[in-house]
């Protein structure tokens, strides 16, 4: 017989390639975590893992159990939310995942609403940008994940398998330092910045940056690149360059000696938060879709 808990072992071990260091990341002692992995193998009745150097590998076995680990998990976790909730034995208990923006903006309206419909609902926040945050909710380390993808994205299918619920339409525009010439234009074409120095953000921002202005027929010189807005923001002040920033962000910080324009063509990506089609079932996850989707229609 499989158990959840030896499923769990096996994959902090495919995750962290010992079992020392997977012990750690489970709470419990090395010898603790050898002992399960010896019962999970003889259970299925052949080797799931091998020692390369002073690192554990799977086996082609244990690959195909830890494949299959991350639905059998996500089930459980769904069938005891669920059990749990009809029972009323506690509240429910969702694992958040956001982009900077949606955490500073969408998500403080949506959890501050849900506490007060639910104030038993527990809710944990943990900021990754996509599509990191994509694959903590197909991992089982999350119950529901805030993503974007831009418009013409090539990428369109890469959702399929999970429940999407659109948030918003987020249209990114243009920030300038406020003496640069371009700082009182009503709107802009981003190949009027082609001279300019860049600072671009995440990497899925800063692809995108690059497809864009190649479209308007330049390669934008990057000096500088962040993942923090208000670092991003903070540069441009100083007039260290140019940037284009989602809406979202522009709106949780202060731009200081920056200035926003509006850029033509319009470029557009589209937020939406996402979790597994079991744990969509969860009453406490289905209800923190709904306060999310409420916050993106303010």
């Amino acid at each position: 017989m499989i158990e959840a808990r030896h499923l769990r072992v096996l994959r902090a071990v495919a995750t962290t390639g010992s079992f020392s260091a997977a012990g750690r990341e489970l709470g419990c002692t090395q010898p603790a975590v050898s002992q399960q992995m010896k019962a999970l193998e003889a259970a299925v009745g052949t080797p799931l893992l091998v020692r390369a150097g002073r690192e554990m590998r799977l086996t082609q076995a244990g690959d195909a159990l830890v494949r299959h680990a991350t639905g059998i998990l996500a089930g459980l976790t769904a069938a005891e939310e669920e059990i749990a909730a009809i029972a009323g034995l506690r509240a429910g208990r969702v694992r958040l995942v956001s982009f900077p923006s949606g955490s500073s903006t969408l998500v403080p309206t949506a959890l501050a609403a849900l506490r007060a419909a639910h104030p038993g609902t527990r809710v944990s926040l943990e900021e990754a940008e996509p599509p990191r945050s994509v694959e903590l909710l197909r991992q089982g380390d999350c119950d529901v994940a805030l993503a974007f993808r831009y418009e013409g994205a090539a990428d369109a299918g890469e959702w399929e398998d999970l429940v999407v619920r659109p948030l918003l339409t987020d249209r990114l525009v243009g920030l300038v330092p406020e003496r640069h010439r371009l700082a009182r234009a009503g709107s802009v074409a981003i190949g009027e910045l082609a001279g300019d120095p860049w600072i671009a953000g995440c990497p899925r921002c800063r692809g995108q940056l690059v497809q864009v202005c190649e479209g308007a027929g330049f390669t934008p010189r990057i000096d500088f690149a962040t993942d923090d807005y208000p670092a991003v923001v903070g540069l441009v002040g100083a007039g260290l360059g140019v940037a284009v920033l989602p809406q979202l962000a522009v709106e949780s910080v202060r731009p200081r000696g920056a200035r926003t324009v509006e850029l033509e063509p319009a470029v557009r990506r589209e937020i939406v938060a996402l979790t597994l089609p079991d744990l969509a079932q969860v009453p406490a996850v289905a209800a923190t879709l709904e306060e999310l989707v409420r916050a993106g229609a303010r």
